[in-house]
């Protein structure tokens, strides 16, 4: 009894530093705010933005609610463990203890996300880049990896334009995963990602490197830095070439919208119909001049520090090697794996914990 009530003191010990890393009082002073918004007149004449609003109050007193019930239990078992009289009661404080055990290294995990758009949904764009057929086998890979890891977790994903390859996969893919954390976690795939394989496009089998980029991006409903002014956007209307419902392939519903004074294009053509394919090519342009706009901040302070700019497209952040032997491996974080299959099957979360602790560092 006495390790295990060694165990209860240390995790009692964890839960105020979890308090101060999830940022308790910040938490509760943002439920104020947003609750006294939420009964401003005119609040629900949005209804879109005041259920965001009300989300978004209930996942933080769900948070400060989690970590109050863990340390409630806490103090349960260490009076329960000075009560016990015998070997079984013993066995079932320790099962309670691991389970507590289990609910804390979550909370523990949280505190990695603390970034200022974690919280938020996340698109990711996946285009093909060197090694013609088999970088589009590559894309369509990949996509299939995010959507596996989209279901695995619990979130919901949603192809919102994909451009396929004349003879296989795709040339580029745009893709929504909505749900609570889904930019903090996904933020780690930002990149070239490469694959060594036996292609299976060429008539003697030979080893291949393909490569595709992947671009991640938040969802932001309102965007303080950069303002789109409606007269610098082109919007064309076409046909839809991707398979879908009764309108989709009939009619003009696929959306593409340019930001003139940029040159950056957003598209959608996976709705039912053209303002929804408008609005969801809206929220995609958001994001990619959100993200050139972060992009324009870093550069700038790079300038000042006095450090030369790549001229790359993109750096390699992760090889997934099939042949001669398997191996996944991160090139930032040294983080590796020879279970190839199982990371292509979605199994992503140890190299996004693996990334999330080398931010923090």
């Amino acid at each position: 009894m006495a390790e295990i009530l060694k165990k209860i003191e240390e995790l009692k010990i964890k839960i105020p530093t979890i308090r101060d890393y999830l940022d308790f009082d910040k938490k509760t002073q943002k439920i104020t705010e947003l609750i006294q918004k939420s009964e401003e007149e005119g609040f629900w004449n949005d209804s879109q933005s005041a259920g965001k609003v009300m989300q978004e109050i209930e996942e933080l007193k769900k948070e400060i609610l989690e970590v109050e019930e863990i340390e409630k239990k806490i103090a349960d078992l260490a009076e329960m463990a000075d009560l016990a009289e015998s070997k079984k009661d013993e066995i079932e404080i320790d099962k309670e203890v691991q389970e507590i055990e289990k609910s804390i290294n979550a909370l523990e995990f949280k505190t990695l996300f603390s970034g200022e758009y974690d919280r938020n949904d996340a698109i990711i764009n996946i285009m093909s880049g060197a090694g013609g057929v088999d970088a589009q086998d590559w894309s369509e890979m990949i996509l299939r990896m995010y959507l596996k890891w989209a279901e695995k977790n619990n979130f919901k994903a949603r192809l919102l334009d994909e451009t396929r390859g004349q003879e296989a996969g795709i040339k580029s893919a745009t893709l929504e995963i909505s749900g609570s954390f889904a930019y903090g976690y996904l933020k780690s795939e930002a990149g070239v990602h490469r694959l060594v394989r036996l292609s299976p496009f060429n008539a003697d089998n030979l080893r291949q490197t393909s490569f595709a980029l992947v671009e991640i991006m938040p969802v932001i409903s309102e965007m303080k830095e950069v303002l789109i002014n409606p007269q610098d956007l082109r919007v064309d209307v076409y046909r839809s070439s991707g398979a879908g419902g009764q309108s989709v392939n009939t009619t003009d519903s696929a959306v593409r919208i340019t930001h003139i004074p940029t040159g950056i294009v957003a598209s959608c053509q996976n709705e039912r119909s053209q303002l929804q394919n408008k609005e969801q090519a809206m929220k995609i342009l958001k994001a990619k001049l959100h993200k050139k706009y972060l992009e324009e901040v870093e550069e700038e302070k790079i300038k000042l520090r006095g450090e030369s700019l790549s001229a790359e497209w993109g750096s390699q952040i992760r090889s997934y090697v099939i042949h001669p032997y398997k191996m996944v491996k991160d090139h930032r974080t040294k983080h590796e794996t020879a279970q190839a299959e199982q990371v292509l099957a979605g199994e992503l979360n140890e190299f996004m914990e693996s990334y999330l602790k080398y931010l923090k560092k």
